[in-house]
């Protein structure tokens, strides 16, 4: 029996698609049947091959120790087939999402439940081991099975990656996102995520700056407060009037070395800027913003095992509205990731068998 892949072959070329050996679990590993898996922005960063450190500086999947073949998709949900001898908690036919943020599993920071955060980070599922673009996927151990029961799992699917990191992201800003309404920047798929989560959260509200009209619209159909065209000379103060005199939150989704700047220009003092976006840039500010400003910028990268499983508990207790989804076959990879990458996608996308 093989596995039906579509694997980055080479850089910027299509996916190319390859028939597998199925993989054999072993000791704590369990095989799952891909039932659905989303289309990610970092997956065009893998396709692509490289980040944009600014400056004409560049960071390739190669210095991160990412090599080619590789399945790319790390927004997984599946039915277990075979588990190892050593699995526990998972039996055959379970649905389940899978957490793929997956680190070296000794070290001190994955003993303290942090993979997603682990120096080594070698073994992501979609990144450096095969991923969701496969119809049989091979996880590591029974613990990162997650069981979903019911539940569609197309729309469980983007809990994995969109899901766990808007959710680990505004966690960052404490009760205040109860108090103050939070200004995210980008209104796509990872941006309409984020307002489901906020609402779950209780948090006060949502305001987007988006160059794209159509995003912005359909963010406000959604329910956020207001939306602003980022690329308008007065974006800064237009966030700063929505907000009452500065934005006291800032979830930039973008990443890029202008929407940072935009999240310092457009906040009040201390404002908390947390960075999830990997479009790349570059930014130059005076340092004594940070000290007279009270501001923090900071990073937060996806989200942990445990984040994940409460993610799934405000689903099933109904809390969190799961975002609509648009299925696309797996034999249309391909063109699913050349979409997303062209801007032509609204909400999220997940391939199904």
């Amino acid at each position: 029996m093989s596995n039906h892949c579509y694997c980055v072959t080479k850089h910027g070329a299509p996916l190319e698609h390859m028939d597998n050996e199925v993989p054999e679990p072993k000791g704590d590993e369990v095989l799952v049947r891909m039932t659905s898996a989303g289309v990610c922005h970092s997956d065009n960063h893998l396709w692509e091959g490289k980040y944009d450190h600014g400056g004409g500086q560049q960071m390739t999947l190669s210095d991160r120790g990412i090599a080619l073949p590789l399945t790319i998709g790390h927004e997984i949900t599946g039915e277990v087939v075979k588990a190892g001898p050593d699995a526990s908690g998972v039996s055959e036919g379970m649905n389940c999402v899978v957490y793929p943020w997956l680190g070296c599993g000794e070290c001190p920071t994955c003993l303290r439940d942090e993979e997603n955060y682990c120096p080594k980070m070698a073994r992501s599922l979609g990144v450096f081991l095969p991923g969701g673009y496969a119809q049989y996927v091979l996880v590591p151990r029974s613990k990162y099975c997650v069981e979903i029961g019911d539940f569609d799992p197309s729309v469980i699917a983007p809990l994995a990656c969109s899901g766990v990191t808007t959710y680990s992201a505004l966690k960052k800003f404490g009760d205040k996102l109860k108090q103050e309404p939070v200004v995210i920047l980008g209104a796509g798929g990872l941006g309409h995520m984020a307002l489901a989560v906020l609402k779950a959260l209780g948090g006060k509200g949502a305001i987007f700056v988006d160059l794209d009209a159509s995003k912005r619209e359909a963010a406000v159909k959604a329910g956020a407060l207001a939306a602003i065209d980022g690329g308008a000379a007065d974006a800064a103060q237009q966030i700063k009037d929505a907000t009452g005199g500065g934005a006291h939150m800032v979830l930039d989704l973008v990443g890029a070395g202008s929407t940072i700047q935009l999240g310092v220009d457009g906040g009040t003092k201390g404002v908390q800027v947390v960075v999830v976006g990997l479009y790349g840039g570059e930014i130059t500010m005076p340092t004594v913003y940070f000290p007279l400003r009270a501001m923090a910028v900071r990073g937060s990268y996806v989200g942990n095992l445990k984040e994940l499983r409460e993610l799934v508990k405000l689903v099933q207790d109904g809390k969190l509205n799961p975002v609509p989804v648009t299925q696309r076959k797996l034999e249309e990879a391909n063109s699913a990731l050349m979409d997303l990458k062209d801007g032509k996608v609204i909400g999220r996308v997940v391939l199904v068998p």
